[in-house]
């Protein structure tokens, strides 16, 4: 039947253009795609064909992997020892080391298998589950920058009430909603992927599985995914930013209220950490990744350079600059290598 169904559909599409002239191939496609969904074995990811030396680059990414590997695993297993460190706050601070290694892990080992290897195909279902792994995980550390802002905001603005407003329980009701909502959001964006034709070129220009590279590549309608991407991209950044915004300038306020110095002092030296990991995250997302998705201006290989910097130097900095701007941390990771080296 289906063959039956695709000759009436070409002698259809000659007919017409006999009478008409003026009638293209578009036509047929939209017409079969309608009805007919085609997935492609897999997709070929292309990048970086420009820059010379590129397996150098690929290597500091290596090292890149390790340290989010061992310096978030080792932050965790502090935080997880030490019974005085079993707070809201850390438990925040543990939350977006979770996320870090599931974000790099996602992108940088398919990095070197496709491109340092030369191995750069990716079967279908794969590319969907990096693509879902990869923008639950960053709209995840997106949100895990404003859980940590609360933090900051209960602890300065509310500190009488901090036992009653920022507690164990609510810290995890509040992370637990966080991963509710991305995986369930991103999961629904995912999706509506497979109701996408393939049936034109199956070569992705980015650096792994990226959506909006992807749903590009499709020979019918795309305008859903499209939308839901600019919401998703609307909500999972802007939201968190404002709500970050917000909260410091509430900070702010009360600061300046303050009437020691010192005590102005103390309370926005607990906030540097914060403030370097939402500017090593935020700023290199919002002048790409937007910028990319609206004007489509940007060089493809330069967009993937730069995007892929974004996205994998914060998880390696930020439990580096926990490690060395929060005392208690500090401190344990001290004791702990002291403890190595007097008792291997």
């Amino acid at each position: 039947p289906f063959l039956c169904w695709s000759t009436e559909i070409k002698y259809l599409h000659k007919a017409i253009l006999q009478h008409t002239g003026c009638l293209t191939m578009s036509f047929l496609r939209t017409v079969l795609n309608e009805s007919v969904i085609i997935h492609p074995p897999g997709f070929y990811i292309i990048g970086f064909q420009t820059f010379p030396y590129i397996s150098v680059y690929f290597i500091f990414l290596a090292f890149v992997y390790v340290v989010t590997l061992v310096f978030n695993i080792l932050l965790m297993s502090i935080i997880a020892l030490d019974h005085k460190l079993h707070t809201p706050k850390f438990m925040a601070v543990i939350n977006l080391a979770v996320i870090d290694v599931i974000l790099n892990t996602s992108t940088i080992p398919s990095m070197i298998k496709a491109f340092l290897f030369k191995d750069n195909f990716v079967p279908f279902n794969l590319c969907l589950l990096q693509m879902y792994v990869y923008y639950a995980f960053a709209s995840l550390e997106s949100f895990a920058l404003a859980v940590l802002a609360y933090d900051r905001l209960i602890a300065i603005c509310f500190p009488l009430r901090q036992n009653l407003l920022n507690t164990l329980p609510i810290m995890s009701c509040i992370v637990g909603l966080t991963w509710v909502y991305c995986l369930g959001r991103v999961a629904y964006s995912t999706a509506i992927m497979t109701r996408l034709s393939f049936c034109k070129s199956v070569r992705v220009f980015s650096y792994f599985c990226d959506y909006a590279p992807v749903f590009r590549l499709a020979c019918n309608d795309y305008t859903l995914q499209w939308s839901v991407a600019s919401a998703s991209s609307m909500a999972n950044l802007m939201g968190p930013f404002s709500f970050i915004v917000l909260s410091y300038v509430c900070i702010m306020v009360t600061v300046f209220r303050m009437k020691s110095v010192s005590s102005r002092m103390k309370a926005l030296t607990t906030c540097i950490e914060h403030l370097i990991l939402v500017a090593a995250f935020y700023i290199p997302i919002f002048s790409i990744f937007l910028i990319g998705l609206y004007v489509q201006a940007i060089d493809p290989d330069q967009r993937v350079l730069s995007l892929s910097l974004a996205s994998c130097l914060p998880p390696s900095i930020n439990p580096i600059v926990y490690s060395l701007k929060t005392k208690q941390i500090r401190n344990r990771a001290l004791a702990l290598v002291w403890r190595m080296k007097t008792n291997p």
